[in-house]
């Protein structure tokens, strides 16, 4: 998991610096890259909230 936060990172760096080395970046680059955010983070966070329902209905059944 932290390879690709790592990978994330770097990648955001690399937009960022593309995006403040150019003048007159528009809000469609920043449109885009917002919704690239959004999909990585809609995609780290699905397995890791089915993974914490597992570990409630766990818990729940040994009640």
């Amino acid at each position: 998991m932290s390879s690709l936060m790592l990978s994330v990172v770097s990648f955001i760096a690399g937009v960022k610096e593309r995006l403040t080395s150019e003048k007159g970046a528009t809000m469609v680059e920043y449109g885009i890259m917002v919704a690239l955010i959004a999909v990585i983070v809609l995609a780290a966070v699905t397995p890791l909230g089915q993974a914490i329902a597992t570990m409630f209905n766990n818990v729940t059944a040994k009640i």
